[in-house]
């Protein structure tokens, strides 16, 4: 199988020379995402609401890719600030509380001092009935 780009919009995969995903054979990685709205460029000042966006975006993300979240296997969080994660558990619970993927959590300074999150996932394609 040959190996497969996602983009998804983001002026920042061109800046930097990146894709949001690539897809090997069945698996997929997800680059670290952050909470912009990628058709806009905003992002939210709230952590809460940038989780609830960087999954939104995975989960396109994964779509475009021919994955699906419950096929996320590891993911990775990371905030500069690891005292505000736990205000994040409720929406990280609404879409990993099922599929339980391998997860780490790393406090580190980003990119640009508005993000607050940014997420990470490796997904491994299923085959589906």
């Amino acid at each position: 199988m040959t190996r497969r780009l996602i983009d998804s919009g983001s002026s920042f995969e061109q800046q930097i020379g990146y894709s949001r995903a690539v897809v090997d054979g069945d698996w997929v990685f997800v680059s670290g995402t952050t909470g912009f709205d990628y058709a806009t460029m905003a992002i939210s000042d709230d952590i809460v609401e940038q989780a609830e966006q960087c999954l939104m975006n995975i989960d396109a993300a994964l779509r475009q890719a021919g994955a699906m979240l419950d096929d996320v296997v590891r993911v990775t969080y990371i905030v500069p600030d690891a005292a505000a994660f736990p205000d994040c558990w409720p929406v990280l619970r609404k879409y990993f509380g099922e599929i339980r993927p391998a997860a780490t959590m790393i406090s580190a300074g980003l990119a640009d001092p508005r993000m607050k999150i940014e997420i990470e996932v490796t997904a491994r394609i299923r085959l589906r009935a």
